[in-house]
This record gives C-alpha cells, sequence and structure tokens, in this order.
C-alpha cells in the first residue's frame, strides 16, 4: 500500500511501468489537461488500470461539450456512449439551443457523477472576505476605432466569399484581431512592447489601467493583472517599467525555477504588481497577497477568468478581494460580455460555448456582432 504522486510528463514517460500495477484509486488532478480524449496525456492517462476513477478540475468545460466526455468517459466508461454518438445525442442540440430541454436531460443524466463544490457553498463562505467585481467601460482611442472599422470592413468582406474551414478560419481572425485591437493597436500592429510604452496614449485601454494602479498602488495594495496574450503582458511590462512601476511578468515560457521565485517575491510583498498570462497562471498558484485581480482582456469562458481570479480568492486569503474588469465600449467585448452574463444559467449546468462556437454565426449575425457602436 501507498501513495504515488507524479506528473502529467512522467505519466506520459513512464505509462508502461504505471500500467503494471493494479492501482485502487488514481486521480486526475486539474484534470483539463486530459480534456482532449486524443491527446498524448489522455491516452497515457487511459492505460493505468484502476479500481475506481476521480477527475479534479475548475474547468471541466473550456471550448465544447466533447471535453466534458473525455472526463466522463475516463472516470466513468460508457455513460455517455462513443464520442460520435455523444455528439448526435446531446453536445449538438444543447450547444445549439435549438432544444430548451436537452440541457436538462444532460445535467440529469451527468449529475449523479458530479461532486460541484462552489465558493458560495456553506461552509466555504465563511473562511473567505467578501468579493467584490466592478466592469470599468473604456472608450477607443480615435486610432483603435479606425483601425477596428477597418479590420471589421475588410475581414467581412472576405468572410462572404468564403465557405467551410476557410470561413471559420477568417471568423477566428477577425476576433483575435478585434481584440487585440481593444487592447492596444501597438499589438494588433505588432510594433513590440518598447513602441507601446512609447505611445501609450494610443489605447484608452492602457489608460484607464493606468489610472487603476495608480489608485491601487497608492492605497499600498496589491494587484494581479490578466491577460491571454503574452506578447500584451510584455508590452505592459515595458510601459509598467517606463513609469517606474517596479512588477514582474509570468507566462507559458517562464522556468519553474524561475515561476517559484517571482511567487515568493510577490507573496512577501517586494513587488506590487504582478503581470500573469491567463493560460499559464490559471491555475496551481497561490497568490492570496492581492487584494485587487484586473482582468485586462475579456476570455469567452466565464470559468476559466474564475479559475485566474481564484489565484487571489481563496482560502487563506485575508483581504477583501475586488476583481476589475476591462471592457471597450461598443465593441466585440461589450457584446460578448453580454452574451456570458445571458448564458450564466447555461454555464451553470455545466455548458462553455467559446469562441469555436461564434465561428457558426451567419454573416449577418457575425457583422452585427462585431459592429463598433459610437456611444451617445
Amino acid at each position: 500500500g501507498g501513495v504515488v504522486l507524479t506528473t502529467y510528463g512522467t505519466l506520459r514517460s513512464s505509462a508502461a511501468e504505471l500500467a503494471e500495477v493494479g492501482w485502487g484509486l488514481v486521480v486526475a488532478d486539474e484534470a483539463q489537461h486530459v480534456k482532449n480524449s486524443r491527446s498524448a496525456t489522455a491516452r497515457a492517462l487511459r492505460t493505468v488500470p484502476a479500481e475506481a476513477r476521480v477527475a479534479l478540475t475548475g474547468t471541466p468545460l473550456e471550448n465544447n461539450l466533447s471535453e466534458l466526455w473525455a472526463l466522463l468517459d475516463w472516470t466513468t466508461p460508457g455513460l455517455l456512449g462513443p464520442l460520435k454518438t455523444f455528439r448526435a445525442r446531446h453536445a449538438r442540440a444543447v450547444e445549439g439551443g435549438e432544444d430548451p430541454e436537452a440541457t436538462e436531460r444532460l445535467a440529469r443524466l451527468v449529475r449523479p457523477f458530479l461532486l460541484r463544490r462552489r465558493k458560495s457553498d456553506p461552509g466555504i463562505v465563511p473562511e473567505l472576505p467578501p468579493k467584490t467585481e466592478t466592469e470599468h467601460p473604456v472608450a477607443l482611442s480615435r486610432e483603435q476605432a479606425s483601425l477596428y472599422e477597418a479590420v471589421v470592413r475588410e475581414t467581412l468582406a472576405q468572410i462572404e466569399q468564403a465557405a467551410g474551414i476557410e470561413r471559420r478560419g477568417l471568423v477566428m481572425k477577425l476576433l483575435t484581431s478585434l481584440k487585440q485591437i481593444c487592447n492596444h493597436p501597438a499589438q494588433y500592429l505588432r510594433e513590440g512592447p518598447e513602441a507601446g510604452a512609447a505611445r501609450a496614449g494610443r489605447s484608452g485601454k492602457l489608460a484607464v489601467l493606468d489610472e487603476l494602479l495608480g489608485a491601487i498602488l497608492a492605497e499600498g495594495s496589491s494587484v494581479l493583472v490578466f491577460t491571454q496574450y503574452v506578447a500584451m503582458a510584455r508590452m505592459l511590462s515595458a510601459h509598467l517599467a517606463a513609469r517606474g512601476v517596479d512588477c514582474r511578468l509570468l507566462h507559458g515560457g517562464t522556468p519553474v525555477a524561475r515561476r517559484e521565485e517571482m511567487v515568493e517575491e510577490f507573496q512577501a510583498g517586494s513587488v506590487p504588481v504582478f503581470l500573469l498570462s491567463l493560460k499559464a497562471a490559471g491555475t496551481g498558484l497561490n497568490l492570496t497577497r492581492a487584494a485587487h485581480v484586473v482582468h485586462y482582456d475579456r476570455w469567452w469562458n466565464p470559468a476559466v477568468e474564475e479559475q485566474a481570479t481564484d489565484r487571489a480568492y481563496r482560502i487563506g486569503q485575508t483581504h477583501p478581494v475586488q476583481v476589475h474588469r476591462l471592457l471597450t465600449e461598443g465593441t466585440v467585448e461589450d457584446r460578448i460580455a453580454g452574451l456570458l452574463a445571458a448564458k450564466r444559467e447555461l454555464a451553470d449546468a455545466v455548458l462553455g460555448g467559446g469562441e469555436a462556437a461564434l465561428t457558426e454565426l451567419t454573416d449577418a449575425e457575425l457583422a452585427d456582432l462585431v459592429a463598433l457602436r459610437r456611444q451617445p
């Protein structure tokens, strides 16, 4: 008897040795790492025999229901049938929204096999301080508005002439371009961090962040700033350095030793601002020094954002936590925030749409989604 702890990397390289043992229980922590059933990690995990299996994750869905199928097909084989059958019987109806009862049918099927723990649950709330969430409306600069409208006009014209995978690719490119323009023109134009730092007035969002950080630092607080783009994080790092603000930057390429060192520096209070890429820092970090969390740009799945916020809002936090979301007014960011709010009930039923669902919009629906709405 005994307990063996290992990493997913070691699992992949030592799957044959692990498969020779008859395990009583296999637990997959941060199980979103095996959400793709065809990945090498997921295939290796399936070769390890166990009398019982448990998957632990805060994001059972990030993009589509196939990810939920992958987790449950490992923990409870056969429950949802083959992936092709699951897609035809459940996923299309739920994700498409054409059958209002489809979500409830799927929820009834999987609910007995899910143990959900939320911060709002009795017994957890008393251990956590209050959390306040604020959306900060941001006006685009003149340069941002001009770039935004030009990209919408040119790309929609291309989309009208495209079909199939080419059209989906153009839609994804359009959404990415618009989000980058909303962040800072220099990010979309790939001008590099130095250019962005030198001409910070080009971005309405960066100007609001400057004001916000000024107020936070003046009160002696610490702050986490999340962005989904490493390039934008580097730009923010250069910009803050030019202003004399001490900060650290963590992204997927940060070595493990340096990552741990930066976390210790932040937790000790020697660095007030921690810049983090959303995917690299969404899990596995304890950053309770922060009383503020800023989401510089929006991720399409609220569960991913919440996991990032939970780096600060977690057991051990003693300060009230303020969450700030920067939203450019009248843009696709604004509309996506509305869609996420309207679909909270679906997300609560373990459903996530993600960017991919937007590629299936009609030309007219897409044009309405991305059109720049001038503010009065």
